[in-house]
């Protein structure tokens, strides 16, 4: 054998690949065609975020490529204009009638006064299945010229105005949205929401009422329909999730069974002392604590790396900073939690963001931060939000329809999308290691701040424990609701410390 036959027999087993469209065609042409990614991924045999990833510049591999090449290609071909014959005769435009909506086809109108677009809020010209949106996809992007107030004022302007500068977008603040109908254009009517009550309905029905059954077949299947509606609930939102993004070493595991760099802060803190006699201690149990925490800043693209003492607010990610001292133990927990060890750590945007907020004028708790370094990205509060939405309006009627079934199965939703976005083998759909850590700590600290709340309120606090768990001694009814809503607390246990005890 030569020594090239050994290389050339690799070379044999090699598929040679095949040519896709770059990722802004590809999506381009999905939402011409008025597909949705639902629909692509069906088709496909894949995830709808694969279809996400794709269309953000992950390549497919293998067979489903061959596939995924094929429908571009179709699409290509059914979407291209036709030729237009040698000679036609030009048309004369013909006036609309003024104060009417002129069709222009069998589903889009043009309105003579804008209305609100039901994908960005936006002045529209244009109704499409009798929702008014822009008809460009970039248009949803760009700032749209405000609605006339007389509504039989002429149509707006194509151009822009010579002496008006276009506004520019900013993450900083969010644009007030319009309130949507019930059902927007390329959506099914019922909402995202349904899609839990179809779930449950036929898991029951599989499982002829069985409860239990249908309760296990559901939390098995919690992770790809979290996925699903996760995809449902961002279609007309402003940024893409970036599923699959470049992570830096740090949101690496060390090991295969090891952890990566990330501090998240989650504490297991006790007071030391309490006045003396005996106290009743009421541990509470803060509800849906991880269903909560899904609004949070979260970086939207791939992280970068920078350098400095100075914190974007309108950028989210990690920070090695070195953390201030914390004179205040003997009363209430320290915001980076339980730590041994000394010097520089880790730490992610609500925990550098709670740092600041009690450095700041209004608490004096510690000294501000030192930044050494971050890698963040531009952010916004409100990526997740139709989710986190949706699947609390579904735990509040299973709470109040005492449906047990769909609230284990909304818990397993949220709970499970949180705990396998990172480096997990049960969600290759979502790979957000740094989402993971920043959700997880953004819940500590939102128990931290009702910590604090108790503590100025009067109430003893003794115990702070993980993301969810919190004693306190005093009339804690008086500072908190007790419930079942994400709002509320419950009682998870009462004992007694101190003199006989």
């Amino acid at each position: 054998m030569s020594d090239f036959d050994a290389i050339d027999s690799l070379l044999s087993g090699v598929a040679p690949q095949v040519p896709l469209p770059d990722p802004a065609e590809r999506r381009d042409l999905r939402e011409r065609a008025h597909l949705s990614k639902a629909r692509v991924a069906e088709a496909l045999g894949v995830g709808v975020s694969t279809v996400s990833g794709w269309e953000a510049g992950r390549d497919p591999i293998g067979e489903v490529r061959k596939r995924y090449a094929y429908l571009l290609d179709g699409l290509r071909v059914k979407l291209a204009p036709e030729p237009e014959p040698d000679e036609e005769p030009e048309e004369e435009p013909q006036e609309e009638p003024a104060g009417a909506a002129a069709a222009v086809d069998d589903d889009v109108e043009v309105l003579s006064v804008p209305e609100p677009c039901v994908l960005c809020g936006n002045p529209a010209a244009q109704r499409i299945d009798g929702f008014a949106q822009h008809l460009d996809p970039a248009a949803c992007e760009a700032a749209c010229e405000p609605a006339r107030a007389s509504a039989s004022g002429p149509a707006p302007s194509a151009q822009p105005a010579p002496d008006r500068k276009a506004p520019t977008r900013t993450t900083a603040k969010a644009r007030p949205e319009a309130k949507p109908p019930r059902g927007r254009a390329f959506q099914d009517e019922s909402g995202p929401g349904d899609l839990v009550t179809r779930a449950v309905e036929a898991a029951l029905a599989e499982h002829g009422g069985d409860v239990d059954g249908a309760v296990a077949a559901l939390v098995k299947h919690a992770i790809p329909d979290a996925m699903v509606l996760l995809d449902e609930t961002r279609k007309g939102a402003r940024y893409d999730v970036v599923a699959h993004p470049a992570l830096p070493k740090i949101l690496r595991k060390q090991t295969a069974k090891g952890a990566d760099q990330i501090w998240e802060a989650r504490p297991k803190w006790t007071r030391r002392a309490l006045p003396a006699g005996a106290h009743e201690v009421t541990a509470l149990d803060m509800n849906a604590a991880y269903l909560s925490a899904l609004k949070t800043h979260l970086p939207i693209g791939q992280l970068e790396h920078s350098t400095g003492f100075e914190h974007d607010r309108r950028r989210a990610g990690v920070h090695l900073i070195t953390p201030p001292d914390w004179d205040h133990d003997d009363v209430l927990p320290n915001p980076i939690g339980n730590r041994d060890e000394p010097g520089p750590l880790w730490v992610t945007e609500p925990t550098l963001r709670l740092l600041l907020r009690l450095s700041g004028p209004k608490h004096r708790l510690c000294e501000p931060p030192e930044i050494h370094e971050s890698y963040t990205s531009g952010s916004t509060e409100n990526l997740l939000e139709k989710f986190r939405v949706t699947l609390t309006d579904a735990r509040a009627l299973a709470i109040e329809e005492d449906d047990e079934v769909t609230l284990e199965y909304v818990k397993a939703m949220y709970s499970k999308f949180v705990s396998t976005m990172g480096e997990s083998n049960y969600n290759r759909e979502l790979y957000r290691q740094d989402w993971m850590h920043l959700i997880r700590s953004q819940a500590f600290a939102n128990l931290w701040m009702k910590a604090w709340k108790a503590h100025e309120e009067g109430l003893h606090v003794v115990r702070a424990m993980g993301t969810d768990e919190l004693h306190v001694v005093g009339d804690w009814r008086r500072v908190f609701p007790e419930g079942r809503g994400v709002t509320e607390v419950k009682v998870k246990d009462t004992y007694t410390v101190g003199e006989g005890s």
